[in-house]
């Protein structure tokens, strides 16, 4: 992270966004502040950086904990610079150009999916635009059954509370896929409205099989919903397992995606997408205001949004990523991508050759999950915990999640806990190398894990 690279930069889009508006007559609109407040506000923004300090060092390719992925310096200025004019894009009165630019942002967005009709918007995040996803298949099915597998988000359940639809979960396979079988049995019942299809699970980053899940909604007639607000932007990698290439090939087969650009697409939160393949949904937005929309017969965003008012800040920041880096294959944004599901593949394959690890599933995307080796369930999520600590004092910071015991035990290997029944949970370690810079830091990170993990007689 360079703050003299963004400072730079929104130095120079300040000055030019100024001379846009230099035909009006001067002005102090600047919340009052006069010039002897200046060094109180100093003293404060000081104070608001050392407490911002308590903080993991996200931008750093050592953070290989959470989803967390720095915003591009483009991303940054461009949402600083648009955040001085405040912008709503909720209405063409709050926010006429960016509303525009996130038109231009989300076309190119669906271009990504293979959609050149489409509905849809920017949202504050994946739960909202999950949330308008799942509300519209509600509109089409009314009552009718939500199904998502063990493994999607934990969102789709309480959406599915929320908006009174009932919802139940599929099994997953070894690998924390939806388990085809299982999900056709669930689908015999004739209730189904609508299967959450999850590109690229939170917890392992799995891939469910679209093209077999598609082949079904031709035989029982679901709505299929795709949840790829994490696992999205790898449609664009060229370096896919082949399952996983299968999946995202079809994605433009799906009634709807959600897709989170605070996550792979390099934006500061809050930045989520919503796309329906079906234009006519926006049927369902259809609402009426005394006052909103009337300074033009365009489209205004919030005509076809749950939300109102929404940050137009996002939609110039996304815009000018995009500008910058186009969503093509084989070109920088994409090569990224490409990095983290190598720097993945690399360390998995240290864990696999590792006695005191137990490799989780082998990665389809860019995450990674292993457990620790040991006799029991309790002393393996002990030693997890031993482990993490230990990294975190060397500043490279991993993540704990509890899983199945079922996706560290091996038909052909019954050497990890071969009486433990497979819904028995264990605590284990999980890193999310979603930073391209990762790939050259893989020794780096792989000796401090080693470190990390010496010793454990020891203990």
């Amino acid at each position: 992270m360079d703050p003299d690279i963004v400072s730079s930069l929104l130095t120079h889009g300040l000055a030019r966004l100024k001379s846009e508006f230099s035909a009006l007559p001067p002005a102090h609109s600047e919340g009052g502040v006069r010039s002897e407040d200046i060094p109180a506000m100093a003293a404060v923004l000081d104070e608001t950086a050392h407490r911002l300090g308590n903080n993991y060092p996200y931008f750093h390719p050592l953070y290989a904990g959470q989803m967390l992925k720095p915003p591009h310096p483009i991303a940054r200025a461009a949402y600083a610079m648009a955040s001085w004019l405040n912008p709503n894009n909720h209405a063409l009165d709050g926010g006429r150009a960016s509303s525009a630019m996130e038109i231009e942002a989300i076309r190119e967005i669906a271009a990504m999916f293979g959609w050149q009709e489409h509905l849809g918007h920017l949202t504050s995040g994946g739960t909202f635009a999950n949330l308008e996803a799942l509300w519209v298949a509600g509109q089409l099915a009314p009552g009718k059954t939500i199904l998502a597998s063990d493994q999607a988000h934990y969102t789709h359940s309480r959406i599915s509370a929320v908006l009174k639809l009932p919802f139940r979960g599929v099994p997953t396979d070894r690998q924390g896929r939806m388990d085809f079988n299982a999900l056709e049995r669930a689908l015999s019942g004739g209730d189904i409205g609508t299967v959450v299809v999850t590109l690229g699970t939170t917890a392992l980053g799995a891939v469910d099989p679209l093209g077999q899940i598609l082949a079904l909604r031709d035989r029982y007639g679901f709505r299929v919903h795709v949840d790829a607000a994490y696992g999205g932007y790898f449609r664009l990698a060229s370096n896919l397992e082949p399952d996983a290439a299968r999946a995202f090939a079809r994605i433009s087969d799906a009634d709807s995606i959600v897709v989170d650009p605070h996550k792979h697409g390099l934006q500061p939160y809050g930045c989520g997408c919503i796309l329906f393949r079906d234009p006519a949904i926006g049927r369902f937005y259809k609402h009426d205001s005394p006052y909103t929309y009337f300074t033009s017969s365009e489209l205004h965003l919030g005509e076809i949004s749950l939300e109102c008012s929404r940050a137009g800040a996002s939609a110039v920041a996304l815009w000018a990523t995009q500008r910058l880096l186009p969503l093509i294959q084989g070109g920088d944004f994409s090569e990224g991508l490409d990095r983290s599901i190598q720097v993945a593949r690399t360390l998995y394959a240290k864990i696999a050759s590792d006695p005191r690890f137990i490799p989780g599933p082998e990665p389809q995307l860019d995450i990674l999950t292993w457990a620790v080796h040991a006799p029991t369930l309790n002393e393996s999520s002990r030693l997890a915990q031993h482990v993490f600590d230990r990294a975190a004092g060397q500043d490279l910071h991993l993540a704990l999640v509890q899983l199945p015991v079922a996706f560290f035990q091996s038909p052909t290997d019954p050497r990890f806990w071969p009486s433990a029944p497979g819904d028995s949970q264990v605590t284990c370690l999980r890193s999310v190398l979603m930073k391209p810079e990762h790939l050259t830091w893989t020794d780096e990170i792989w000796n401090r894990l080693d470190r990390a993990a010496h010793s454990f007689s020891s203990l």
